[in-house]
């Protein structure tokens, strides 16, 4: 069985409305927040999530 888990805002820390798989790669993909109303640019890979480069333009 694979493993499920949301993904956390890397501001405020968080769960957000977006749930992956262990096996699931996102890039560049623009991560909402509802708690901190915030849009910001995420790669995400085995669960961890780092802010894209890109979201500083």
């Amino acid at each position: 069985m694979e493993t499920i888990k949301w993904v956390l805002c890397p501001i405020c820390g968080n769960k957000t409305r977006t749930i992956m798989q262990e096996d699931t790669e996102l890039k560049n993909f623009p991560l909402y927040c509802p708690k901190c109303k915030q849009q910001t640019l995420v790669n995400v890979k085995h669960f961890v999530v780092s802010v894209s480069i890109d979201s500083a333009n």
